[in-house]
């Protein structure tokens, strides 16, 4: 691989979970968080995205998220259950992009706010039409799906490298 290839990486934030008595850790998906997931799929799959590995949180809402997601796509990609995806840090994100090997193209998290959409605004130096000021307005909330593009190596992941391509939400 060249350090000329393009490169993306999809940040998606966990669906909607409920409130319980049980640790924020082993919460589960609300209602609706179980309907946006699927979406979430879906909407990758129309896009053409199918990630060449996705980093998953242990938290059981991004387990729960990314297994009703996945089963909207064309096919499965690798899939690592990450345990420092959990309240990481914007630092701490960039780290773990930096460990990705150079034969992932298109890499997806799938983790928790603030440190998602602190991650997609950090890496878009620049952003297609109004995508930048519009994830902003947003606050990045649960099941968003945030694509940043760059070109080069894995371990050359910093402030303003890349380019916002993408914003979704499943409320429009």
């Amino acid at each position: 691989m060249s350090v000329d290839t393009p490169r993306r990486i999809v940040l998606l934030r966990h669906a909607k979970a409920e409130w319980t008595q049980e640790s924020d850790h082993e919460r589960p998906l609300a209602d609706r968080g179980r309907r946006d997931a699927p979406a979430v799929g879906r909407w990758l799959a129309h896009s053409g995205i199918t990630p060449d590995l996705t980093l998953c949180s242990t938290a059981a809402r991004t387990r729960e998220t990314w297994k009703l997601a996945v089963h909207e796509l064309p096919q499965r990609p690798k899939t690592v259950y990450e345990e420092r995806l959990y309240e990481a840090s914007l630092g701490e994100l960039i780290a773990l992009l930096n460990e990705t090997s150079d034969d992932v193209d298109d890499l997806m998290l799938v983790a928790h706010n603030p440190g998602v959409h602190a991650l997609a605004d950090a890496l878009s130096g620049e952003a297609d039409g109004d995508l930048l000021p519009r994830m902003n307005r947003s606050g990045f909330p649960t099941a968003a799906v945030a694509v940043v593009t760059f070109t080069g190596s894995w371990k050359s992941v910093e402030h303003g490298v890349g380019r916002l391509v993408a914003y979704w939400t499943p409320q429009g």
